[in-house]
């Protein structure tokens, strides 16, 4: 290696240099002749995740999956970018180093742009330059070339004005939107002054500004995204979500979306026609050829039916007919078409009527959607669905008359291609199983009719994905049975593949996974950190004081939550905020609604003393009563306090369990540790008052929920072993011992990792390194081990399989329609397998869904604490009264109200009881429900 003392650069690669004799390397400063001495290039980027193969740099070897390939540094950086087309993307590459490569080659492909543009500006000023001083000399010298010049330009001039009545059609087709644009862009830059440049006008400028005040840096108001290079044409490339040239916006709204698809549309018709009028110019006489087929077009642009897609796509054809005897097209014009022709989709997904529909036609398409849904009975949160507004889409694309799919194509060739489909994306996720193995995940449930059903994920950290589904009501109570189980799904993923095999706490479930481990001995059974975690706060809910705490707690939303008078006080009160809001599982859902009606402490205590609570009919009945003496309680506000104090900690770790954004097994042992540690200090450490919560929880997290693998992950993540506050004890060690000895069989391998673990503990080597100091708090353990511990390669990957796991089993969710169907008695062995695909697609989509939504990072749909449908039973204990019902005409359906329509008293009790809290006349109750929340 050569290296600069001075500079610190690296010139192992040589030393370019330029001469009269042409360009050159050397191998040293000295360059001879009169040419100047380059500054050396700094080493690629790419070299941090490659090596050279035989000291060449044209091969390759990439660190991750460790394929060797030919081409260089910049294929080699579009094989971590996973590049389609030119090379296979690496499947084992991390997320964050993925995402740095495609940083890296966008920046360099906008550099590479920029520079080629300015290259041809120059050339073509050149050009220009020396074909005028030819001309010169040549009209000069010779009378008779001037003359026929001149009547040539004088042809032209006549070609030029037969074209233009074309033209004046084209801009009466324009004018209408070009006035609309114009007179939004106008308002929306008087309210952005400042953002936009001196004298813009373009309607893009009224949702990005520049950065420094340059024009060619602006940053979106959405996403804040800093788009650098391309001008404001890029941005509004960005805000339509036209893939390509930029990364769409995630953040953008759908109408500022759709106004940004519509003025690119009318762009593309600009750039069409003046590129016809060009070669119209240019060619006069294939224009008078051509001229029935420029008819047709042109009518087509007068019909009031037409489409930008159509124009478009009639307009490319114009220019492929007249460009068939033009051999001397140069390669610019062809890549402009290129570009024109690959606009047209985005125009087509937007067709022209769409933002200019009546107001009539939206609410005939509104209830058109509603009687579907009402007739066939689908519950409304299939509203939620991302697909709902997709189809609705694909359908618009396709205009009035589409036929939608019969019943037999859904459950046949639809159903088998969805499969396809869906079977292609889960293969991609087997391909990282090899270098990161995975969990199986066994999640257990009881259906409505009384079935054990047990659903089977596979988690790695790339996505998970839903295996399959059994109906088990007939063996859940053999251990042995179970074995037989889980044993056929070990060898569907392959034992080589698997790191822990995850169920719940259930007796012979946790036999049968003891078993499994000890058949095997080549993985570790762990039981699910989630369902742990809820037994703990299952137990804490069942010593007294808290047991009565959630009673009265549940007693005040429930009468709440079925009074549409008070809930709307109650809203009123708290600024729209909602009690109840479903958790990941059912004591959790109590812990949170408790935490929830305590931070309404004092709002609640000022609704419940108010004249308006007082002079209303509610407080004289006996519930209201019984509300009122619970929320003026001191006692019980201290007491929700105390319990507070233990379930929030808890409730932090069961959401980290439960968390997809990173692999949750490298935190799990030091959350613990650490919610242990705050419920003391909570308390001051009077263990008097923490000692009965504590026992809870030592004695479930001792004997069901710690695992060798929490204690070996607790040692190899980076940002918990260097901290100082680290210390390590006898549990540690034999974890990681146990880890060592189970999950690498290999008794050489073994005894590498144990030597190499020294380098890490005294973070010697590319450990010690300024980047990978810097990483050990802001990169995923594991990510952070396959980048900086490249001299341990035993225990590099050792640490990443392990730090790669998850230690919930319950990822995915539960629809109970679909496995009352699938696991009924009445089929047929056909129909079995039909339904098997239908449950294998559902899962499937919604698994995808999340991990995209998670990569996005998009806000999860809202819900109606009002409707039972929209949350699982055990967030319903806390609105659900049927006592309070009973004596009502009201059902479930008329309960949910419009926030800002409140219902008077007099309507729900029949007297003239009027506190100004409702706006309108006081008719039925029943009458004033419903309609508008339905």
């Amino acid at each position: 290696m050569i290296v600069d003392l001075v500079t610190g650069i690296d010139y192992s690669y040589g030393i370019y240099y330029c001469s009269d004799q042409g360009i050159g390397v050397s191998g040293s400063h000295i360059c001879t002749g009169r040419g100047q001495l380059r500054m050396p290039r700094a080493r690629d980027i790419g070299w941090q995740h490659g090596k050279m193969v035989g000291g060449h740099r044209h091969h390759v070897q990439c660190n991750y999956c460790h394929r060797a390939m030919i081409g260089g540094v910049t294929r080699f950086k579009k094989h971590l970018a996973g590049r389609r087309g030119e090379i296979r993307g690496c499947e084992a590459v991390p997320k964050e180093v993925r995402d740095l490569i495609r940083k890296h080659l966008g920046a360099g492909e906008i550099q590479k742009s920029s520079q080629k543009k300015k290259m041809k500006i120059d050339g073509g000023v050149l050009n220009v330059q020396s074909s005028e001083d030819k001309d010169t000399q040549s009209d000069e010298s010779d009378q008779e070339t001037a003359a026929a010049r001149l009547e040539s330009l004088r042809s032209l001039h006549e070609a030029e004005e037969a074209c233009q009545s074309v033209k004046n059609e084209h801009q009466q087709l324009m004018v209408g939107t070009r006035e609309f644009f114009d007179a939004f862009s106008t308002v929306q830059l008087k309210e952005e002054q400042g953002l936009a440049p001196p004298r813009a006008t373009d309607l893009g400028w009224a949702h990005g500004m520049m950065v420094n005040g340059d024009r060619q840096k602006i940053k979106c108001r959405y996403c804040h995204k800093v788009i650098l290079g391309g001008g404001i044409s890029r941005l509004k490339q960005h805000l339509a979500g036209e893939r390509g040239n930029i990364a769409p916006c995630e953040k953008v709204p759908d109408d500022v979306k759709a106004q940004m698809q519509q003025h690119l549309g009318f762009k593309v018709l600009e750039r069409l026609k003046k590129q016809k009028e060009l070669e119209t110019i240019k060619n006069p006489l294939a224009s008078f050829i051509q001229g029935k087929e420029e008819g047709n077009s042109d009518e087509m642009q007068k019909s009031p039916m037409a489409s930008p897609l159509a124009i478009c796509a009639q307009g490319s054809s114009d220019r492929g007919k007249g460009k068939e005897g033009d051999e001397g097209t140069s390669s610019r014009r062809k890549r402009h078409k290129k570009q024109i022709v690959l606009a047209v989709p985005a125009v087509a997904r937007l067709p022209m009527h769409q933002n200019f529909a009546s107001q009539e036609s939206r609410d005939r398409a509104d209830m058109a959607v509603a009687k579907f849904m009402y007739d066939a009975g689908i519950p409304f949160s299939a509203a939620n669905s991302i697909y709902f507004q997709q189809m609705a889409d694909a359908i618009a694309a396709v205009g009035p008359g589409y036929k939608m799919p019969s019943y037999h194509s859904l459950r046949g060739n639809l159903l088998n291609r969805s499969v396809q489909e869906v079977g292609e994306l889960c293969q991609e996720l087997k391909k990282s199983w090899e270098v990161t193995g995975c969990t199986v995940m066994a999640d257990r449930w009881l259906d409505r009719t009384g079935h054990t059903v047990i659903n089977f994920f596979i988690y790695c950290p790339k996505g998970t994905m839903f295996l399959k589904s059994i109906d088990a009501s007939d063996i859940t109570n053999s251990s042995e049975a179970l074995l037989g189980l889980f044993d056929n799904i070990v060898q569907d993923v392959g034992p080589k593949n698997i790191v822990q095999f995850v169920t719940d706490t259930t007796p012979n479930f946790k036999a049968a996974g003891k078993m499994l481990m000890d058949k095997y001995k080549t993985f570790l059974w762990s039981a699910c950190a989630v369902h742990c975690i809820d037994l703990m706060l299952e137990e804490l809910g069942k010593i007294v004081e808290v047991k009565e705490a959630l009673l009265k707690a549940k007693r005040v939303s429930q009468f709440i939550y079925n009074h549409a008078w008070v809930l709307n006080l109650m809203r009123k009160k708290t600024g729209g905020k909602d009690i109840v809001k479903p958790a990941i599982t059912r004591f959790a859902t109590n812990f949170f609604a408790l935490q929830s009606i305590a931070s309404f402490k004092d709002p609640l205590h000022q609704m419940f003393t108010s004249s308006t609570w007082m002079q209303s009919a509610f407080s004289k009945q006996r519930a209201g009563l019984e509300v009122t003496e619970i929320v003026v309680d001191p006692g019980f506000w201290s007491v929700c306090a105390n319990i507070l104090k233990v379930t929030k900690p808890l409730l932090a770790v069961l959401y980290l369990a439960d968390s997809e954004e990173r692999p949750s097994m490298g935190y799990i042992y030091d959350a613990m540790e650490k919610a242990k540690k705050a419920i003391i200090v909570a308390f001051n450490n009077k263990e008097s008052d923490y000692f009965p919560y504590l026992k809870v929880i030592d004695r479930i997290w001792e004997e069901e929920l710690h695992s060798p693998l929490h204690a070996a992950a607790y040692y190899l993540n980076p940002s918990i072993f260097y901290n100082p506050s680290f210390s390590t004890n006898k549990v540690i060690q034999k974890g990681l011992l146990d880890c060592i000895e189970t999950l690498e069989p290999n008794l050489t391998a073994q005894d590498m990792i144990t030597r190499q673990i020294t380098s890490y503990e005294d973070a010697v080597g590319d450990f010690s390194r300024p980047v990978a100091v810097r990483g050990r708090e802001s990169l995923a353990p594991a990510t952070w081990w396959s980048l900086y511990a490249a001299d341990c390669p035993d225990l590099q990957r050792f640490a990443v399989k392990i730090l790669s796991q998850t230690c919930c089993g319950t990822h995915g969710g539960r629809n109970w329609r679909i496995f009352e169907h699938i696991h009924s008695k009445k089929k047929n062995r056909l129909e079995q397998e039909r339904l098997n695909d239908l449950v294998f697609v559902h899962y499937n989509l919604q698994l995808q869904d999340r991990q995209s939504a998670l990569s996005k990072a998009t806000v999860s749909c809202a819900y109606d604490p009002l409707c039972l449908e929209a949350m699982d039973d055990d967030a319903g204990e806390w609105v659900e009264d049927p006592g309070v019902l009973e004596g009502e005409e009201l059902s479930w359906m008329d309960v949910a109200v419009p926030s800002d329509a409140l219902l008077s008293s007099k309507a729900r009790n029949g007297t003239d009881d009027n506190d100004g809290l409702d706006g309108g006349d006081s008719d039925d109750s029943k009458s004033n429900y419903g309609s508008e929340d339905l």
